[in-house]
């Protein structure tokens, strides 16, 4: 079974690594969404929608919202975002039930990144 809260954030960065409009400064109002897939627990829950959003909210949303993204992650593309918000969540919402199923990335309203454990494996 999968789980999914949506978040938004505004941010800035620019791509120092990309020869294109996108290498200087701009900015996104981006759309994450972290996906846990897992059984319900005692509860019937696999994950209580309050308890993600606390910590999706205190270690990404609150890193990234209003920032300039560069001072965080050194070439922010969309990829290397989910693969920061997923380096950030995968051990915080890891449970006995349930763990970090994908993390999606949205630049614009049309172009979105996901990523899932598979695209991860290396970061170890």
């Amino acid at each position: 079974m999968l789980l999914s809260r949506d978040f938004t954030f505004d941010a800035a960065h620019n791509l120092i690594h990309y020869k294109g409009k996108c290498e200087k400064l701009h900015g996104h109002t981006y759309k994450l969404r972290v996906v846990l897939e897992g059984t319900p627990d005692e509860e019937a829950m696999i994950m209580d929608f309050a308890e993600l959003k606390q910590i999706v909210n205190e270690h990404v949303i609150s890193r990234l919202d209003h920032a300039y993204i560069n001072d965080i992650i050194a070439q922010p593309s969309a990829e290397n975002i989910a693969l920061w918000v997923w380096r950030e969540l995968d051990d915080r919402v890891r449970r006995e039930n349930c763990e970090l199923y994908e993390v999606h990335v949205w630049e614009t309203a049309s172009s979105c990144v996901v990523v899932g454990r598979e695209d991860t494996e290396w970061l170890k």
